[in-house]
């Protein structure tokens, strides 16, 4: 029986792999942040070196925006260094590493062409360069390894789906963004192809995205429309976002098509699974 390893366990993904796992197939170990500092060296060598896993699936990390960029030295100890130390423990006991991962780490792009794994990253953002640096430490330091670039992530806790349902709630107005452009991803969806991951051995960088892309504006009168909320609620479109995230950064997911992986399904259907499942539909 394989034993996995789930850091960050308490997430979007790694919430949604815990329910997904079979566990009389795998024997799995969840941990978070007060479970095991992946930012401490001497935290995760310990750990592997008592539990063993065969196969590590890193969902911890720095997602917030604002926070990386108002305090880059933990940005970057927790989704490069923290990335590094897995790295190295997975290589020295011969365990595979799957990195989840971003599609921040593409900067801004001059055209409207989904970006595919081959594509040069040129992240603006200090989330975007962190994550990038994890990305750069693992190809450094691993020979079995898989790096998941994903967008718009939502699932089990705070992410763009809970502002704007909060948002109905209180009423008013909600700004969102008509000129990002990206495709809006369910844990449930990801996690699903990440079991893949785990059961085959396929290597290297994959995007793995829901098909279709909108803008934020979009999105949030998907989420609207679904929950029927679109009385409760009123959207104002805006093209003056300051922050750093792409522009565009539609991912392509054309490694797990050539590979012959079931690719997510479109992400309106999945918005609507989810909500449905949270009891947040019509």
């Amino acid at each position: 029986m394989e034993k996995i390893w789930i850091s960050g366990a308490n997430g979007h993904v790694g919430s949604a792999l815990v329910k997904m796992l079979d566990f009389e197939k795998y024997k799995f170990i969840a941990t978070d942040k007060n479970e095991v500092d992946i930012t401490n060296m001497e935290s995760v060598h310990s750990f592997c070196k008592i539990n063993r896993p065969d196969i590590i699936i890193n969902c911890s990390g720095l997602t917030d925006l604002q926070e990386c960029e108002e305090n880059p030295d933990m940005a970057y100890a927790v989704n490069a260094v923290g990335v590094r130390n897995i790295a190295q423990e997975a290589q020295e006991i011969g365990a595979k590493l799957i990195q989840i991962s971003t599609d921040d780490v593409f900067g801004t792009t001059e055209n409207d062409t989904p970006l595919n794994e081959f594509d040069d990253i040129a992240p603006r953002s200090i989330y975007g360069k962190s994550k990038a640096a994890g990305e750069k430490f693992m190809r450094a330091l691993m020979s079995r390894y898989v790096i998941i670039r994903s967008s718009w992530v939502y699932g089990v806790g705070r992410d763009y789906v809970s502002q704007v349902l909060d948002a109905a709630k209180k009423g008013g107005t909600f700004t969102a963004p008509s000129n990002q452009f990206s495709s809006p991803t369910s844990a449930k969806e990801l996690a699903k192809v990440i079991m893949q991951f785990i059961e085959q051995e396929y290597y290297g960088t994959y995007h793995v995205v829901c098909k279709g892309c909108c803008s934020r504006y979009e999105y949030a009168q998907e989420i609207l429309r679904l929950s029927g909320n679109e009385d409760n609620l009123t959207l104002v479109s805006s093209t003056d976002a300051t922050d750093a995230r792409p522009k565009y950064s539609v991912l392509d997911n054309m490694m797990i098509r050539i590979s012959k992986i079931e690719e997510p399904a479109d992400w309106k259907t999945a918005l609507k699974e989810y909500l449905t499942e949270t009891g947040d539909n019509e």
